[in-house]
């Protein structure tokens, strides 16, 4: 069965964007690049909420005539081929090789999760990361905490019903001033 990654960055905080919804804290220098590299080569589909999607599509479809960054130009064609999926009740359909999922979001996913093929990779966002917790679908969760206090957005973790408890199982600095957290829910990690 193909696993669900979640790859976020986080504010020190606690926080995955400002006080008014912006993304513009977040530094991805050529340590984290490659580890967000490795992790996209994991995956042959990538998952958002619709919040996410929307800041993605803003950007990933023109990057290559508003940004001169060397990951931005080479992760570039790798968003446009890779299939993708929203998960929104509100959205009806979205462009760039991409499906809208808004109904049972347990049984959409787990038939996801079923299907032959590379792991799906879960980017950013705090809504539906909540939601895949709650329902025990995340299975690897990667999360890079930079070095910026934001005091308020929207948090990694929103309450959740009932403690999740996790095992960290990779720790590493990058770029000298972010740290990389790898952790899996309690019940994998101690089942190896």
């Amino acid at each position: 069965m193909r696993k669900i990654i979640q790859w976020v960055m986080t504010s020190v905080d606690g926080y995955v964007d400002g006080p008014n919804g912006e993304f513009d804290w977040a530094s991805l220098g050529p340590e984290i690049g490659e580890y967000s590299d490795r992790l996209h080569e994991r995956a042959d589909t990538f998952l958002y909420g619709r919040g996410v999607w929307e800041m993605m599509s803003g950007y990933w479809p023109n990057v290559e005539s508003i940004s001169e960054d060397e990951h931005d130009l080479k992760f570039a064609p790798i968003w446009h081929e890779t299939p993708k999926v929203v998960f929104s009740r509100t959205l009806e359909k979205a462009d760039w090789n991409t499906r809208v999922i808004g109904g049972n979001l347990h049984e959409e996913v787990t038939a996801l999760k079923r299907q032959p093929g590379k792991d799906l990779l879960l980017s950013g966002g705090s809504r539906l990361p909540a939601a895949l917790t709650a329902l025990g679908l995340i299975d690897e969760y990667h999360v890079a905490v930079q070095p910026v206090v934001l005091g308020g957005g929207n948090p990694l973790f929103r309450e959740p019903e009932q403690r999740v408890n996790l095992q960290l199982v990779n720790a590493r600095t990058a770029d000298s001033s972010a740290v990389i957290l790898q952790y899996q829910p309690a019940r994998e990690a101690s089942a190896r």
